[in-house]
């Protein structure tokens, strides 16, 4: 089968062999009631609360939504307003923590004997995708079509992030326990656990726990990003082809973040709901990188204190790792239920922008064998049909284009753009 192209990256997983530490605990989280994608939820709460850990805190009637629980005990201070990345904004829940921890009594593990009741629990623990999408996952699973594979996202292939590696590493049997149920409860015949070969520690383990477990298998992939991208993974697995407009279910395939498997077997045994997540810290101001165990609504802050991160060297702060990551304007900005990693960069000043050469190398590494230099041309000079000929709403930000380029020239951001501006041309023309 032939290889979907993509970037050599220098990966510098400089915590691979960091075990995960706990981060002291915040005096202070702050809870968005929009941590998923979808409706966000209306605060349960209001100043003046006590609150334990895992009470849940905001809901929403829409399907398109998860709960969202207390990661500490301690009392409601304020009920504020976050601006989330897209620029819209949502209520927020700060509470002060007193130190106990103390768990909400009434936490005990799901009773689940069919279908409907594993799906009913997996919304109730207010699970979101945690490789970066945040999708709901009791949507995800609950998909119409008929699924004969289960894809296990392992592949981990941005630079700096190791939180998967060491979730493997250190619980691989919440991974494969996680898996069963899901193949169980949703009738799926086989699963598959992609990893890329630069983890050599995390196959050994789970391929040796798999010998005993009938249909579920490890597939080393390439080290090459982005193979934890969706349609590359699927295709380099499975040999399927997600095309325009199509999900993976549409190809029979279900794919899931390895962490998020892992908090599901948590979940069923705890019943505690998702209230922390494991956080790589790293980049090239970061003096002391680590991965860390960190409750949700911990502001970014505390991690940079805890890593060692000097004021005067840190220019940018991402969510995530520094191809697909998102900015971060504010360092008392919350930990998310998406957030593998913060990354820390020394720079912020982008390399001067030349004039392209046509030298077609952001041609040669896109993985969807896309054309960005094309689409760039067609957004300045707002030809849509063009656009829709040149399949720019395929892109899915993996910025091997930008990293290639030797103009420097912004291709993966203009695609965005281009994106954007198709999607909003095509809405108006249906509604007119």
């Amino acid at each position: 089968m032939r290889k979907l192209h993509g970037a050599k990256l220098p990966h510098r997983k400089n915590t691979q062999h960091m075990a995960v530490t706990s981060l002291p605990l915040p005096e202070r989280v702050y809870i968005p009631m929009a941590m998923h994608i979808g409706a966000p939820c209306t605060p349960l709460v209001k100043a003046g609360d006590a609150v334990l850990v895992g009470q849940k805190i905001g809901d929403s009637d829409a399907y398109m939504s998860a709960p969202i629980h207390s990661s500490v005990s301690g009392t409601v201070k304020a009920i504020t307003t976050y601006r989330m990345s897209n620029g819209k904004t949502c209520p927020m829940v700060e509470i002060e923590t007193d130190g106990k921890q103390t768990a909400d009594p009434s936490i005990q593990p799901p009773k689940v004997a069919d279908r409907v009741q594993f799906l009913d629990a997996i919304r109730a623990s207010g699970l979101v995708g945690m490789g970066g999408a945040s999708f709901p996952t009791h949507v995800k699973l609950a998909a119409k079509q008929p699924i004969d594979t289960l894809l296990i996202n392992a592949a981990e292939c941005e630079p700096y992030i190791t939180s998967d590696n060491r979730q493997m590493l250190e619980h691989p049997d919440e991974v494969i326990h996680g898996i069963t149920e899901i193949m169980q409860w949703l009738e799926i015949p086989r699963a598959i656990i992609g990893i890329e070969s630069n983890k050599p520690e995390a196959i050994r383990e789970l391929s040796s726990q798999c010998e005993t477990r009938a249909g579920i298998t490890v597939s080393v992939l390439p080290e090459r990003y982005p193979q934890g991208a969706e349609k590359v993974l699927v295709y380099h697995t499975t040999g399927r082809m997600i095309e325009e407009g199509q999900l993976p279910a549409d190809q029979g395939v279900l794919v899931m973040n390895v962490s998020s498997v892992a908090f599901v077997s948590r979940y069923l045994r705890t019943g505690m709901p998702m209230v922390e997540r494991i956080v790589t810290v790293d980049g090239d101001a970061v003096e002391h990188p680590c991965n860390v165990r960190v409750p949700m609504g911990t502001p970014i802050q505390d991690l940079l204190i805890f890593a060692g991160c000097r004021a005067e060297q840190t220019k940018k702060v991402l969510y995530g790792g520094p191809m697909m990551g998102i900015a971060v304007p504010d360092a008392h900005a919350p930990i998310l239920k998406a957030n593998n990693a913060i990354t820390v960069l020394s720079h912020d000043t982008p390399p001067k922008e030349t004039a392209c050469i046509r030298c077609g190398q952001c041609v040669a590494a896109c993985p969807l064998r896309l054309m960005p230099v094309e689409i760039v041309k067609a957004y300045h000079q707002k030809d849509w049909k063009r656009l829709e000929q040149l399949h720019v709403t395929l892109c899915m930000s993996c910025g091997c284009c930008s990293f290639v380029c030797p103009a420097n020239r912004p291709m993966a951001q203009t695609n965005q753009l281009a994106k954007q501006a198709l999607l909003a041309q095509q809405k108006t023309k249906k509604e007119a």
